[in-house]
Parts: structure tokens; C-alpha cells; sequence
């Protein structure tokens, strides 16, 4: 039963999450082996004049165990 919860920076359109949803969720089925019904996906609007504070830091940086894929900037340079 995975959930997905993404968080990014705000200024997306509805078809935009839409579609991203629609392909998560795609690709959670066919890597895991699950039908749609066992995925849920969120998507979180972040401000980028919030995003080092509400995101890299707690979940980013404070977390790393949990990152299979870092990112390839640092908002603090």
C-alpha cells in the first residue's frame, strides 16, 4: 500500500499534478508489481522562498537516510 507524497515548488498546473500523479503511480505498479488501487499519491505546493526551510532541510538534509536520489543542488551556496 504505498503512498507517495511529493513535495515541489508551487506554480504547477492541475493537468500538470494530474499527469505526474498519473505516471507515479504507473511506475509504483510496474516496479512493485501492484494494482492502481493499492497506490495513493499526494502532492504537497511548497513556496520556493520556503523550500530550503520546509524541505531540504527537514527532509533532505536532516534525513538521509531515506534518499535514494539527492539533489543535485544546495540551497545554501
Amino acid at each position: 500500500m504505498p503512498h507517495v507524497i511529493l513535495k515541489m515548488a508551487a506554480g504547477r498546473t492541475e493537468a500538470q499534478k494530474q499527469a505526474l500523479a498519473k505516471n507515479l503511480t504507473k511506475a509504483v505498479m510496474e516496479t512493485l508489481g501492484l494494482d492502481e488501487d493499492s497506490v495513493s499519491v499526494a502532492i504537497e505546493d511548497v513556496p520556493m522562498a520556503d523550500w530550503a526551510e520546509s524541505v531540504y532541510v527537514p527532509d533532505i538534509q536532516g534525513r538521509p537516510e531515506t534518499i535514494y536520489k539527492a539533489p543535485g543542488y544546495n540551497p545554501f551556496r
